[in-house]
């Protein structure tokens, strides 16, 4: 029987994780951990304007659409995060000091800004640590199933940043371990795209979903940052994730991009 472990329904009624189901012998587990700008009503807007949770300060335009497209192109499952990186950050780790943002992007967040710790605890406990547990329980039932899965998590970075322009159109992340970025960096280059190995962000930061979840099992694993303004329609969104698709197809289908490595110090990274 296939395992295929669900998403859990906290006392408020809010689902911390949205799970897409997929063949768990299909070889790649997909993340999307900026998926939604949504809120449990308890919260209402953290003291935001309304169209503040419309932008890149609340979720990863674009990139919970390239995710669900590519589960469904690879056969493969996916696990997204349904509530705001406002709230509490699924991809900081435990005590990460941005795990919940008092400031972002130049902007208070006047629902964080007095943040006490117990309130940190009960974000954590009711959001984060669900997806986290969805994480882990996925790896454990695509490991017992299948070949061991490589793991990709889907990101959209903002085009400009502090008054810069990024030049780059994707990004691959990385620390370490080039089996699987190696080979998508020149795919993607190879398809004249301007892309950034280790851009907009630097491939570490300890304690994120791939850093604590994945590198201990000593899988293949990295991160695809997509720049939003090429993905924030959805038929933009969707043709990239075609165009990534028929690239890890033949990548996937290398033997040692499904090897069981001895864990590395592994970082990677920040979105």
């Amino acid at each position: 029987m296939s395992a295929n472990p669900k998403a859990r329904v906290h006392s408020e009624g809010f689902v911390p994780v949205e799970v897409v189901d997929g063949r768990m012998d299909s070889g790649i587990l997909l993340l999307c951990d900026h998926a939604s700008n949504a809120l449990p009503s308890s919260y209402g807007t953290l003291g935001l304007p309304p169209e503040a949770l419309e932008t890149h300060i609340a979720y990863d335009i674009g990139a919970a659409a390239i995710t669900r497209r590519l589960a469904a192109r690879c056969s493969a499952p996916a696990l997204l995060s349904r509530f705001s990186r406002l709230l509490i950050d699924p991809n900081r780790g435990a005590h990460d000091p941005t795990l919940v943002m008092r400031l972002s992007d130049g902007r208070i967040v006047p629902g964080n800004a007095r943040i006490d710790a117990t309130e940190i605890d009960r974000r954590r406990s009711l959001y984060w640590s669900p997806y986290r547990q969805a994480i882990a329980a996925h790896v454990a039932a695509m490991l017992a199933e299948g070949p061991p899965p490589a793991v990709i998590g889907i990101h959209s970075f903002t085009p400009v940043w502090k008054g810069a322009r990024r030049p780059w159109q994707i990004g691959v992340l990385w620390d370490g371990e080039p089996r699987l970025a190696a080979p998508l960096i020149a795919a993607l280059a190879a398809e004249g795209l301007e892309v950034g190995d280790n851009e907009p962000y630097a491939g570490a930061l300890p304690g994120d979903t791939l850093d604590a979840e994945i590198a201990p099992h000593g899988l293949a694993g990295l991160l695809i940052e997509i720049r939003q303004d090429l993905i924030a329609d959805p038929a933009q969104a969707l043709g990239w994730a075609d165009r990534l698709a028929e690239l890890l197809v033949p990548i996937l289908a290398r033997p040692d991009v499904h090897e069981v490595r001895p864990p590395r110090n592994n970082r990677f990274a920040r979105s």
